[in-house]
């Protein structure tokens, strides 16, 4: 049996779901800035990858100097499949998004929470509550009319495949994160996020790189907004079930929306309601979708529960 080192406490509920706000928030601004790192094809979807993650290795090198012994590894292999999941399901959103358009290649990676509840159902033990389930589904639709208005119309293309390939893969990559907040802190874990999103997005650095700052000012932002977004989101996991997370994190695309506006999307009617249901959503599940997890095998238990509160 893997050694699961001291398990770390468990804060509030309340804390992790305002940590979860903030990650969305700082999501969505993170898929704006792609969007213009990506504008005109200066930047390919793998370069912006390649220098997020790059971006954010500097990033929380910089926090291991600043705090020594904060880079603490506990389990391993759960650290390289965060690495491997996490980095792939990033890459294969922003290919996604260089074939097909930017609202149905979010839609499908959003899916991810579908993903994410039926992997921790076989390894967590973790059953979602009816009202959770409910919550989940009003939220969807919110974020349905958000990115397309109703309108999108799926087909099942290279870049549909590759969007839904990002969603499985961010499902097991949350998956990764909840059982890893037992024991690992938060900027560990995104370290093993980052260097994998570097071993899979080299590839894509091989060919010609934009001579004009803007792209490379706009991917360098994606860095440093994901790394903030992803510190939050790991140290959120953990309090909460991977359903009642996933559904948080429900609230990026609407962020993502919202934030675009300001770089001249237009607001229509049935993004506005899908807003209203996406928020409605979160707060019904919020309220009435947790309950105890059942008596699962106790080290998947101790693996499921826990999150710092005195670390970075």
């Amino acid at each position: 049996m893997e050694n699961l080192g001291t398990p770390l406490p468990v804060p509030g509920r309340a804390r992790a779901r305002a940590l979860l706000f903030g990650a969305g928030v700082l999501f969505g601004l993170s898929a704006v800035l792609a969007k213009l790192a990506s504008r005109g094809g200066l930047m390919s979807g793998g370069q912006v990858t390649l220098v997020r993650f790059l971006v954010g290795i500097a990033a929380v090198g910089t926090l291991f100097a600043a705090r020594p012994g904060t880079f603490r590894p506990v389990r391993y292999g759960l650290l390289a499949s965060r690495g491997l999941f996490g980095g792939l399901a990033a890459l294969l959103y922003f290919l996604s998004i260089e074939l097909i358009p930017a609202g149905e290649a979010t839609l499908l990676n959003n899916m991810f929470p579908i993903f994410a509840v039926l992997i921790s159902f076989f390894l967590l033990g973790e059953r979602p509550t009816a009202h959770l389930a409910v919550a989940l589904l009003v939220a969807s639709v919110g974020v349905f009319l958000v990115l397309g208005g109703g309108r999108i119309g799926l087909g099942l293309g290279a870049g549909e495949l590759l969007g839904l390939a990002s969603a499985v893969f961010g499902g097991a990559a949350v998956t990764s994160i909840r059982a890893l907040r037992a024991t690992d802190n938060a900027p560990t874990i995104f370290l093993a996020m980052a260097l994998g999103g570097v071993l899979v997005s080299i590839p894509f650095g091989l060919g010609p790189w934009p001579s004009q700052p803007a792209p490379w000012l706009a991917a360098g932002g994606v860095g440093l907004v994901a790394f903030l977004a992803q510190l939050l989101m790991t140290e959120a996991y953990g309090a909460l079930s991977v359903a009642e997370a996933a559904l948080w994190q429900q609230l990026t695309p609407i962020a993502s929306y919202a934030l675009a506006l300001s770089i001249g999307e237009e607001l229509t009617g049935a993004a506005a309601v899908g807003v209203l249901l996406g928020i409605a959503g979160v707060v019904y599940g919020s309220l009435l979708g947790h309950r105890s997890r059942p008596g699962a095998d106790p080290a998947l238990r101790a693996a499921a529960a826990g999150i710092a509160t005195e670390e970075p």
